[in-house]
């Protein structure tokens, strides 16, 4: 039993490590625009956020209706799709489907005609993977604030049986639920059909992102608690509910949107004390109304006990959740002019009432059943009514899966100027920052014709402003470790269209030379 104990210890510990700070993708511009109309058609689509992403699936559906094959690449904060050479004339759709940070996937399209707009966008086609998602979510909520929680008060408050079908079955629930997210979020992540789950693809892909860390750390809390049942004395079972219940705070601080908000040193922590809590109190609702129901004569003792510590465990929990609240809105009219504000509004009535409910608890019906254990039946009923509102409250929290806080729907930091120089031979991208007059850092990624890493030896950056009279300035770049060129500080101390001018060393006997116009701001 000791060594594992030590295991899951270390497993919960390495799951935790491996969560780093997420956020969530916002797209934040693109080239062409959404809605544009080009005379010729573009060798390239160009999708910036607000962070880096990862592609996942990326297609186009062109004028004719045909779907044609893309080749994408993620750079930097950009993702860059390069289109065939023989598009046809008409509206032609971009549709793509990214993974943010905080591991949620980012889906769009793109629409932009070349001549003339033609016919219309096809309509999104709805099924039942959304539905699934959300119903998987509830279930892992449950095993982790019913199952575990319940398995922690057990252990460590009422020392006996009480509710443990709920709690076993609840935990049981929430494995397999946890399995299942796994699978689903693969198939989201891809925009694979329900039968894609057999495939090792969906499941990679939801590995890769924040959400498997974060389910693993569920899981194995939860495989704790279940142990702890079958656990041969109280020390044993205090040591692993309390691994179990320190488990449900990690496994919510590892991933999702008010994981990855900033700052990083206070969410966390929030999140953290926000699961704990609403373990504990949620975890106690079903032994409590078990020995209520059976007028347990330990149920005294237990209501006194369990009382005492929820009052600071319902401190943190409003606390904890103020400050999450107020990091993800940032602004009280959010609360109703965003479906993730509803969403809150939503689960603030509820817990409101749940806080009712919970003082008529305290000071009124305990003090009832101290008086006289048989005196039981308010105070089930009251636990019942608790008990349902918090299963609802689990359901519109999970519903947050689905809609990005308004922090990541702000209008963020203006985008780098992009400028795309395409030849046969070769394409370069180069970003510019901020791109209007004063110190610049520029960004050379020099690429194939197949959006794939051109390998130099050298590259520099040539500008020049003939109009103003400013002679070519030459600036050597730095190769970063992210694989690009860098060219940092460059002044540009008057607006106009500057020419650039690009050199890619490839071998002692060959350079690449491209060359276009900056328009500096």
């Amino acid at each position: 039993m000791a060594r594992v104990l030590v295991s899951l210890a270390a497993l919960l510990s390495a799951l935790c490590v491996a969560s780093a700070a997420w956020a969530h993708a916002t797209l934040v511009s693109s080239e062409p625009t959404d809605g544009s109309v080009l005379a010729q058609p573009p060798k390239m689509v160009q999708l910036h956020f607000n962070e880096g992403v990862t592609p996942a699936v990326v297609g186009l559906i062109d004028a004719g209706g045909k779907a044609r094959d893309v080749a994408t690449r993620a750079v930097g904060q950009s993702v860059l799709i390069v289109l065939p050479d023989d598009l046809p004339q008409g509206t032609q759709i971009v549709s793509y489907r990214v993974v943010s940070q905080d591991g949620h996937p980012v889906a769009g399209s793109l629409v932009f005609s070349i001549g003339a707009v033609t016919g219309a966008a096809p309509p999104a086609k709805a099924g039942p993977l959304p539905v699934l998602i959300w119903l998987a979510r509830i279930g892992v909520y449950l095993g982790l604030f019913v199952g575990v929680g319940g398995a922690f008060f057990a252990a460590w408050i009422g020392q006996g049986p009480g509710g443990s079908t709920v709690s076993r079955g609840a935990l049981a629930i929430g494995l397999l639920s946890a399995v299942a997210s796994l699978g689903l979020q693969g198939l989201d992540l891809l925009n694979l059909p329900l039968g894609g789950i057999v495939t090792s693809a969906p499941w990679t892909s939801a590995f890769a992102t924040s959400l498997g860390p974060s389910l693993l750390i569920a899981i194995a809390g939860m495989a704790v608690a279940w142990l702890s049942w079958r656990s041969p004395s109280i020390l044993i079972s205090w040591v692993l509910t309390t691994l179990a219940i320190v488990g449900v705070g990690l496994s919510l601080g590892a991933s999702g949107h008010a994981a990855t908000a900033s700052p990083q040193w206070l969410t966390r922590p929030s999140l953290f004390l926000h699961g704990v809590a609403a373990a504990y109190w949620i975890g106690a609702l079903a032994p409590l109304a078990a020995m209520a129901h059976r007028r347990n004569d330990d149920l005294p003792r237990v209501l006194k006990q369990f009382s005492a510590i929820a009052i600071v465990m319902v401190g943190l929990l409003v606390l904890s959740g103020l400050v999450l609240s107020v990091v993800q809105l940032g602004s009280v009219g959010a609360l109703i002019e965003t479906q993730y504000g509803i969403i809150l509004s939503i689960k603030l009535a509820l817990v409101i009432l749940l806080l009712g409910l919970a003082a008529l608890n305290r000071f009124l019906f305990t003090p009832a059943v101290v008086a006289d254990y048989e005196n039981t039946r308010p105070l089930l009923r009251s636990i019942l009514i608790e008990c349902v509102l918090a299963v609802c409250i689990l359901a519109v929290v999970a519903g947050w899966r689905f809609t990005p806080p308004p922090r990541a729907t702000v209008a963020p930091v203006a985008a780098p100027l992009s400028v795309h120089i395409h030849t046969d031979a070769a394409m370069f991208q180069v970003l510019v920052s901020p791109g209007k007059v004063g110190a610049n850092d520029f960004v050379l990624q020099l690429m194939t014709g197949d959006a794939a890493l051109l390998p130099a030896k050298e590259a520099t950056l040539i500008l020049s402003l003939p109009d103003r009279g400013i002679e070519p300035m030459e600036r050597r770049a730095v190769l970063g470790s992210d694989g690009y060129w860098h060219v940092r500080g460059v002044a540009l101390p008057v607006p106009g269209r500057w020419r650039m001018q690009i050199e890619a060393l490839i071998t002692d006997f060959q350079k690449i030379t491209l060359q276009d116009e900056l328009e500096v701001r």
